[in-house]
């Protein structure tokens, strides 16, 4: 049933109403003296960082087995979280729920190179609170040495061959050539140069590196984000395999390829499904190593060509440091270059005889070399 009440008696309900709540509210009568820092409108709340993220700072560098501290602030003194994680390269660091505000990463958690992500996250009331991150630089804690060179042999090269990819295997030589038409695997001699056996490969494909996994050649393109597996005794094609990055050099480590893209970025890939399970980024004690090339896996150290340079970087796997850099100027002296050679590029191993062979793109000569501290 509807009640009709008269209008006055309604009228002075909502004034009475307003009187209280104005009242209530604070806005008439005694102020209470509460900052914006002290404690945020209920309706920011839920969107106010709680936590401050003092130090280290965005792109703060530290070098490989350094611990740090992370120190955090309140936003305000009158809501204080009921936990912050303090999260470091994937990894829970600590879980701070009461003053100090602040936790050490141990140097157990920065023993590889590259930049780390920091992030922080405090939680209220079964919720999070706009969490904060930041990146950190690691750097290698050792100053590379710089390695010389003295020739042992030489042996002739193809100079039609713009060399990408290179592995020794069973006293042969298999070279994987680039440039669309011209690309192609090939199974070489080395005392003479001669190409007992070659697989040239579409026209439109720019070939890259190659490694030996088992009894198959594994071969990378460079932009087509393509690449191919074959049988190493017939060089028949078996199977394709799929990346996303462009793909530069190839190397073995074990069970696993490495597989570099042109960056200072290892992939380390799981040669079944060709999926990546790990990877590694490559700095010095100064700077990030940019434009990695062709691989070799040499005595537990991954050697790279680095591309357009005479330096090798002898590269620790397991850290991402440069070891030491190799530096091969002036082995394809300048009157011996024709007009089509390019920059230094190939490695390859001999591990039973100790031997490491190098050359470079459309190189008249293979270089038996020996390394000199």
């Amino acid at each position: 049933m509807k009640i009709n009440y008269p209008r006055y008696i309604i009228s002075l309900s909502v004034l009475l109403l307003l009187a209280w709540t104005i009242s209530c509210s604070g806005r008439s009568g005694k102020q209470e003296n509460v900052t914006h820092s002290e404690l945020p409108a209920k309706d920011e709340a839920a969107d106010l960082n709680l936590i401050k993220l003092v130090s280290p700072e965005e792109n703060a560098g530290f070098k490989l087995n350094q611990p740090f501290d992370v120190v955090l602030e309140l936003m305000f003194r009158n809501r204080i979280p009921d936990s912050v994680a303090v999260i470091f390269d994937g990894e829970i660091v600590k879980v701070i729920k009461s003053d100090p505000w602040r936790c050490s990463v141990p140097r157990e958690m920065t023993g590889s190179t590259g930049r780390k992500a920091l992030k922080v996250i405090a939680y209220k009331d079964g919720r999070i609170q706009n969490p904060v991150a930041r990146f950190l630089v690691f750097y290698s804690d050792v100053v590379p040495e710089i390695n010389r060179y003295r020739v042992i042999n030489s042996y002739p090269h193809d100079t039609r061959a713009f060399t990408q990819g290179l592995f020794y295997d069973n006293g042969l030589l298999y070279e994987s050539t680039g440039q669309e038409t011209e690309s192609s695997i090939r199974e070489v001699e080395i005392a003479s140069g001669k190409v007992l056996r070659q697989l040239n490969l579409e026209s439109s494909l720019f070939g890259e590196g190659i490694t030996l996994y088992k009894d198959r050649i594994f071969q990378v393109t460079w932009r087509s984000k393509v690449g191919f597996v074959y049988e190493k005794q017939t060089f028949r094609q078996l199977n394709k395999i799929y990346y996303p990055t462009e793909g530069w050099g190839l190397t073995t480590i074990g069970d696993k390829i490495v597989m570099s893209d042109g960056s200072n970025i290892l992939y380390f890939y799981e040669p079944e499904l060709f999926t990546v399970i790990s990877k590694i980024e490559v700095y010095d004690n100064e700077k990030k190593v940019d434009s990695l090339n062709e691989l070799e896996y040499i005595n537990g150290e991954i050697w790279a060509n680095i591309w357009m340079t005479d330096q090798i970087a002898r590269i620790d796997p397991s850290s991402g440091k440069v070891i030491a850099y190799l530096d091969l100027q002036g082995l394809l002296p300048q009157n011996e270059r024709s007009p089509d050679a390019e920059v230094l590029n190939g490695i390859a191993y001999d591990k039973d005889l100790k031997r490491i062979f190098v050359t470079g793109k459309r190189w008249p000569k293979l270089y038996e070399i020996k390394v000199t501290e």
